[in-house]
């Protein structure tokens, strides 16, 4: 039967989709021996170097941006750009990779993987929020980011018009984010 490190571990994982990171499972006191060894024996799955999933724990429909948001080995790192998009339900947006924003000094010597984008930029604490636990930008960051990496205008306009309606955008705002960013013939009604 699994002992306490196993369910220090659990616990992590319940409010994270699952996943856990070597360097949160050190901080609560287990050592990477132990999750080695729980590996080992099949109690958790290694997904990527210092990234483990709880296969108890069933998958939700955050697993995937979690994961994507711990691979970088517990730096921050924050779902971004259309896939922030569609974590917020915010257009018709469907992109075919996680897109995640890390910090300009971010390294790392292993691949990233093909089911990742990795943009860099320092985001301040206002443009992060968390949904369901997961990390990723502020809606009108979010929306910016699209309009840069040159997002269509039909689906920055639903986004805007997504964001006032849910209240993430006044009214006033989403006006000036669509003088701003669309062309005159796509802004809002």
């Amino acid at each position: 039967m699994p002992g306490s490190s196993y369910e220090a571990v659990v616990a992590l994982a319940a409010d994270q989709h699952g996943y856990v990171t070597t360097a949160q499972a050190r901080r609560h006191g287990v050592s990477p021996h132990a999750i080695k060894e729980m590996a080992k024996r099949g109690n958790i799955e290694r997904v990527s170097w210092g990234l483990y999933r709880v296969p108890s724990i069933p998958p939700s429909r955050y697993s995937e941006y979690m994961e994507a948001a711990l691979w970088p080995g517990g730096r921050t790192a924050t779902i971004s750009h259309e896939s922030a998009l569609s974590v917020y339900d915010l257009s018709d947006v469907s992109p075919d990779r996680i897109h995640v924003t890390v910090p300009p000094s971010y390294r790392t010597h292993r691949d990233v993987p093909d089911r990742f984008r990795l943009h860099r930029a320092d985001l301040a604490p206002d443009e992060i929020r968390r949904v369901e636990g997961v990390p990723v930008t502020a809606p009108e960051r979010t929306i910016r980011d699209c309009h840069a990496g040159h997002v269509s205008a039909r689906l920055l306009r639903q986004a805007i018009e997504e964001a006032r309606r849910e209240g993430y955008l006044t009214p006033e705002r989403a006006r000036e984010l669509a003088r701003e960013l669309l062309p005159t013939s796509a802004g809002l009604s």
